[in-house]
């Protein structure tokens, strides 16, 4: 990386003298702890970035995906942690991912449904998180099932008897260790490329910065190094 001017930098990126990154805690690979100490990937990575800009830090924590890229979009973040989505970057300069995780259904032990395909077929219902990746995800790509809403996918799941959970492979298959009559449906239905992402009305050199960072902090092994001290795989981190 170029030396860069981060004086210059850190004015675009955080007018207020404070870096203010949206967390989202309602994705556990990514942040644990509560709002007042979270942890996790995506709070070091805001922590190194704002340590290279010379600016303080302060966390903004969310319960959901949605929440964060709200916070993002009406001013209230300068940096967030999101899934790169075409919903999302028509307002949000992304960078290349630094953690892939992924989205997979769950299922009755006896349904019929065997595989990501089959689930697109009238008259199943998926129950997701509102605003979560995989609701934009699969909003945008079923042709036949139904898409149902809730604050948590498995819950709207168990609630209104939906024929099929949609959620992040780490947290599903912890719900589905305490319930022997589901499974899960393999394989993945999709990748969710988790990255760093800012207003598009920031300098094209701050977004330069940003790309830059995650790059090196991915290639240096920073980002498998934070998954692990957070309990995480960290195979999760994206290659470089």
């Amino acid at each position: 990386m170029e030396t860069p001017d981060t004086t210059a930098l850190a004015r675009d990126l955080a007018p207020a003298g404070v870096l203010r990154a949206s967390v989202n805690l309602g994705n556990p690979v990514l942040a644990q702890g509560t709002p007042d100490a979270p942890r996790g990937v995506t709070v070091d990575l805001a922590g190194e970035i704002a340590r290279r800009l010379g600016l303080p830090v302060e966390f903004l924590c969310f319960d959901a995906a949605r929440k964060s890229f709200e916070a993002m979009t009406t001013g209230r973040a300068d940096l967030c942690f999101l899934a790169v989505d075409p919903a999302r970057a028509a307002e949000v300069a992304f960078t290349a991912p630094y953690v892939h995780i992924e989205g997979v259904y769950a299922v009755p032990a006896e349904s019929t449904l065997r595989t990501a395909e089959d689930v697109d077929r009238a008259g199943v219902r998926i129950g997701v998180k509102q605003g979560s990746a995989y609701d934009l995800y699969l909003t945008r790509t079923l042709r036949h099932a139904t898409v149902v809403r809730g604050p948590e996918g498995v819950d709207v799941f168990h609630a209104e008897e939906l024929e099929v959970a949609a959620g992040i492979r780490q947290p599903l298959t912890a719900h589905l260790a305490e319930r022997p009559e589901l499974r899960l449906v393999e394989p993945a239905f999709m990748t969710i490329r988790q990255a760093v992402g800012t207003t598009k009305a920031r300098q094209p050199e701050t977004v330069r910065f940003l790309s830059e960072t995650v790059a090196d902090l991915a290639a240096s092994g920073f980002v498998a190094e934070a998954l692990s001290r957070s309990g995480q795989d960290p195979a999760l981190a994206a290659c470089r």
